[in-house]
């Protein structure tokens, strides 16, 4: 999912690997060797769900000479990107093996921050396909599929129930329509509508370009040209500032990250959320047990369009020790593995067989759903200036949130920016 600080124990252990790792680097320039065994770190965001480190114990435990360092990056998507980027330009060979969000590997293919992988080590064939697509960049494979992610709407069933709706909506005026049925119930008084993610941050991008697609729109089109000063995106913006407004998404919401928003839902503040598969195990162990169940997004006009999300492994190219680093990522996004991630954390899998394991279905009843959300998923825009277009997103789509612009206005300006972008 999405994370992580370096503590100083962990930045001590990373820093001892650099005076002892032995091995070879990336060979020549765009042939990168995968030879060297030896010590190795993991990077990624911080592990809220507490699943990582045992998996790394039993990765150390079979291999005390190429043992693995967690070290664990903020848990705000912006701020992984920004540290891995910065050790990638000092050519430093503190990281190896990069957990990547799926969106960031055109850009950091493009930029030999990581090393293209050879496919035959990887069992590609039995992933989800536009999960695969994910690790691609211009015909070569540069990461591994360690996990999935779609985008869920979480909802209260017994408040639905007792409110005389029937089912899920589809659509944002279904869902806004049966909010006001179920704030009519007593319980329900002081309850909000709707949660995503609006603080300025990764997160504000995926549900604006969540918004677009499931309005009809789209951020960029199939050649990466901006599309977003659109009547189908402005329809989209204007649902997610109007909510804003007229208090179907609460004012405290524009600070909301995905914790904050798992919190507000667990501690029955809201009535709908839209957030990752993670949260449902975490809901499961909360006051809510047994009282949500899980649905695909609704849009404009029927169900909408989830961003892509999940996390894809590279090899940092100023790295040593590649041989191990290929191993270990085989380890990691093995069947077996990503299902043990599975029935730990509810992380999404790539494989496709475990969304139709029907002993797993039985468990996690949002599995066929999920299915859904991640073959109808979007990505975000694939372009290799990905940091400057994720960010004049989140700058006009959080001014139009808060009021500041119209959508019009805002869309305009976005349009303008992001043509900027993709032109550097």
């Amino acid at each position: 999912m999405t994370t992580r600080t370096i503590t100083r124990a962990t930045a001590l252990a990373a820093t001892g690997l650099l005076l002892t790792a032995c091995g070879s680097g990336s060979g020549q320039p765009g042939k990168p060797s995968f030879e060297g065994r030896g010590p190795i770190t993991y990077v990624a965001g911080k592990d809220t769900t507490g699943t990582v480190q045992p998996m790394l114990d039993r990765w150390n435990r079979a291999h005390p000479r190429e043992k693995v360092t967690f070290i664990q990056l903020p848990t705000d998507p912006d701020a992984q990107r920004q540290q891995m980027i910065q050790n990638a330009e000092t050519k430093s060979d503190a990281y190896t093996v990069l957990s990547l969000d799926a969106v960031w590997t055109s850009e950091f293919a493009a930029h030999r921050w990581i090393d293209r992988l050879p496919e035959r080590r990887f069992p590609l064939g039995r992933m989800l396909k536009p999960v695969v697509e994910t690790s691609r960049y211009r015909g070569g494979l540069y990461a591994v599929p360690g996990s999935s992610d779609g985008g869920l709407l979480y909802y209260r069933t017994d408040l639905l129930k007792k409110a005389g709706v029937v089912r899920p909506p589809t659509t944002w005026a279904q869902m806004t329509a049966a909010c006001a049925e179920v704030r009519k119930l007593p319980e329900a008084r002081n309850m909000s509508c709707y949660a995503g993610q609006f603080q300025k941050y990764e997160g504000l991008t995926v549900n604006f370009a969540e918004a677009v697609n499931s309005a009809g729109g789209t951020v960029t089109d199939p050649g990466g040209r901006p599309d977003v000063d659109t009547p189908e995106a402005r329809k989209a913006l204007d649902f997610l500032a109007g909510s804003f407004k007229d208090g179907t998404i609460p004012k405290k919401a524009i600070t909301f990250l995905e914790e904050d928003g798992r919190q507000a839902f667990q501690s029955g503040q809201l009535v709908f959320l839209r957030n990752w598969p993670y949260a449902y195990s975490l809901a499961q162990q909360s006051g809510v047990k047994g009282k949500f169940a899980t649905a695909p997004l609704p849009g404009l006009d029927g169900p909408g369009s989830s961003s892509l999300g999940g996390h894809n492994m590279a090899v940092s190219s100023s790295a040593q020790n590649k041989a191990t680093a290929l191993d270990f990522i085989r380890f990691m996004s093995s069947e077996e593995n990503t299902r043990t991630f599975l029935e730990d954390a509810s992380v999404a899998p790539p494989y496709a067989s475990l969304y139709d394991d029907k002993a797993l279905i039985a468990r996690y009843p949002y599995l066929p759903v999920l299915k859904e959300s991640i073959l109808r998923a979007v990505p975000r825009p694939r372009v290799v200036r990905y940091g400057d277009v994720t960010s004049a997103v989140q700058q006009e789509t959080y001014a139009a949130l808060t009021g500041e612009k119209s959508s019009a206005r805002a869309l305009k300006d976005l349009q303008r920016a992001l043509r900027k972008a993709v032109a550097l």
